[in-house]
């Protein structure tokens, strides 16, 4: 007798169910059945064997056995994201599930680990590179370690170093990146270096029969090794790794509990280490010298005494494109993002940006009903003070914001030579975009998904960094350090450097980024010049503790038409030291002194007919 978990949506239990004899030797845990659920015909997995029915109890056999499914350790995984995110099993089953039905495994031979310098010289690993070897060395040593590397580095010496232990040890890997493109580099790389690769999800079989590097993106954290000998996330802090739809769960924490479970070790790589990672873990540094290295020469022009009225374009900018169009083969992006930033406003007196005293988070105008109140509110903290400059006392305060189109237009006029535009739709329009145009374009204006689409410039240039700085989110600044550390990986694979000085300055990768900014002592400008991330993460952690914010308190936002009645049911049951509240504008705030309270609340209280989302770990609030 087995019990399994319907893929039935809006069903949570699960149900216990007979196995013929004739299907005893298919039928394991993790394993894709079919059973007769009501008068319903319906897919499910085994999640246990169960014990004797009760008496008098009638349960119907198993009808068939459909697929290979998760090994017992991830259907355990699973069980667990489910209750730390606060959502259905079967999703997250599904997501550990093959994109097609595995009827058979194939064989894996097994191998010795390669030399050490194999297939160095042709990926070009950096195996004789002292410090990456001795980080590599530490990153693996045991347990969960942060692994700060420069953006400009090559990270693949800690994923050979995993590949390496996985091989001795007879068991496999696991490797994630924050995109496609990106493992199927790192793949081929392993694969040229002579480790048996499985790439994921195409190559679900091959990593369930073992003995491989399973490298994949979010969903790899599920991978369905029945072995891990260590792990290693790239890019952690990358927001690819956390699903938007609930359960909203992080990859990055659960390949970590992954690790921990099998007792093996976890690096966590990343160029800008954020608070949520380093909390409880041991950070394994690069040499000074060597991480200084990976990052380009940083330029911060200082907009503060700029008329508002001005819009984008220092003339320092207006330098750097005319430099770009002058001769070819140069190119210099332009990045502007718009959708869900913050709508900032500048005193039209003296310049400065309206900020929260409380926070540091930009202020608007405060609404009620409609109407404006003739107060500022904090979009992070919900602090509220008169309509008015806190540096000067003038009430004439000025909406700073412009659109990527009008940029663009704008500055192909200041440079005159055509600009291309680059968004998260673009490739998706009428068909008749001509794709070359982006790559001949010496300026290209964008959203941070130009910093995606092209590998290569010249220099980065951040139009409106304080969009970013002064977002209403929590983690703004540590997004905004992500933001830039990406155009630096941009600058740093090559180019001539900006114009007048020497392409990254001594000691320095190549190309440049130019930071516009009215906030140029902000620690996220100042960790990027200094190439000194650790200042983000010193400069937030008394602020986070302070309010009792996250990773310091575990938070989840409750929304839609049942939220109400779930919200009120949670604050009935909430135990002390749980603060629940709610409804402001339709959405529920829970927050625990730690992720086990709050788990275990959400998980006691029972749901609502209607429609509910659960966002545990909000990481846009």
């Amino acid at each position: 007798m087995v019990r399994v978990v319907p893929d039935v949506a809006g069903i949570r239990k699960a149900f216990d169910y007979l196995v013929p004899g004739e299907l005893a030797d298919a039928v394991e845990v993790g394993a894709s059945v079919r059973v007769l659920l009501g008068r319903r015909r319906v897919t499910g997995w085994v999640v246990a064997d169960s014990e004797a029915a009760p008496p008098g109890v009638t349960l119907h056999p198993l009808l068939a056995v459909r697929s290979w499914g998760p090994p017992a350790p991830v259907v355990e995984l699973a069980r667990w994201a489910s209750w730390r995110w606060a959502g259905p099993l079967a999703r997250l089953l599904a997501t550990a599930s093959p994109p097609t039905l595995v009827r058979a495994l194939p064989a894996i031979a097994r191998r010795a680990a390669p030399g050490p310098d194999a297939g160095a010289g042709a990926v070009g690993a950096g195996a004789g590179d002292q410090d990456m070897a001795a980080v590599a060395a530490e990153a693996l040593g045991g347990g969960a370690a942060v692994v700060r590397l420069a953006p400009a580095h090559d990270p693949f010496p800690v994923v050979e170093a995993a590949a390496r232990l996985a091989v001795a040890r007879g068991g496999g890997a696991l490797v994630l990146c924050p995109a496609h493109r990106t493992a199927e580099r790192v793949g081929a790389r392993l694969g040229v270096a002579g480790y048996p690769v499985a790439l994921l999800p195409d190559q679900w079989a091959r990593a369930r029969a073992g003995g491989v590097v399973a490298v994949g993106t979010r969903a790899g954290a599920f991978a369905p090794l029945p072995e891990v000998a260590a792990v290693v996330v790239l890019d952690a802090h990358d927001q690819a790794y956390h699903e938007e739809r609930a359960p909203t769960w992080a990859a990055w924490e659960v390949a970590a509990e992954r690790a921990r479970r099998a007792g093996v070790p976890c690096a966590l790589v990343s160029a800008c280490p954020t608070l949520d990672l380093l909390r409880g873990r041991r950070l394994v540094l690069d040499s000074r010298r060597h991480e200084r290295a990976g990052w380009p020469s940083v330029e911060v022009v200082d907009r503060r005494a700029d008329d508002p009225r001005s819009g984008l374009y220092s003339e320092r900018l207006v330098t750097l494109v005319r430099w770009a169009a002058a001769a070819p083969g140069r190119r210099v992006l332009c990045v502007l993002n718009r959708t869900g930033r913050a709508r900032l406003l500048a005193c039209a007196a003296c310049g400065e940006l309206v900020r929260c005293e409380r926070c540091g988070g930009a202020m608007a105008q405060a609404v009620a009903a409609g109407d404006a109140t003739g107060r500022l509110a904090c979009g992070r903290c919900g602090e509220e003070r008169p309509e008015l400059c806190a540096a000067c006392g003038s009430l004439r305060l000025r909406v700073l914001r412009m659109g990527i189109s009008r940029v663009r237009e704008e500055i192909e006029a200041l440079a005159g030579a055509p600009v291309a535009e680059v968004s998260a739709t673009t490739g998706q329009g009428t068909g008749d975009e001509d794709p070359g145009a982006i790559e001949r374009a010496p300026v290209v204006v964008g959203t941070e998904a130009v910093l995606h689409r092209l590998r290569r410039a010249d220099a980065v240039c951040f139009l409106d960094i304080d969009a970013e700085l002064l977002a209403p989110r929590l983690r703004a600044a540590e997004q905004t350090l992500a933001l830039l550390g990406r155009g630096a990986r941009v600058v740093g694979a090559g180019g001539e450097g900006a114009p007048g000085t020497p392409a990254g300055g001594p000691g320095r990768a190549p190309g440049r980024l130019f930071v516009q900014t009215r906030l140029p002592d902000h620690p996220a400008l100042l960790a990027a010049v200094h190439a000194d991330p650790g200042l983000v993460a010193a400069a937030e952690e008394p602020v986070r503790a302070e309010l009792g914010l996250p990773p310091f308190a575990a938070l989840a936002l409750v929304s839609g038409p049942a939220a109400d009645a779930y919200g009120a049911a949670l604050a009935a049951a909430a135990p002390e030291g749980v603060e629940v509240r709610g409804p402001a504008d339709g959405v529920w705030s829970v927050r625990a002194p730690d992720h086990g309270l709050l788990a275990d609340l959400l998980a006691a209280v029972e749901r609502p007919g209607g429609r509910l989302r659960v966002e545990v770990d909000p990481v846009r609030a």
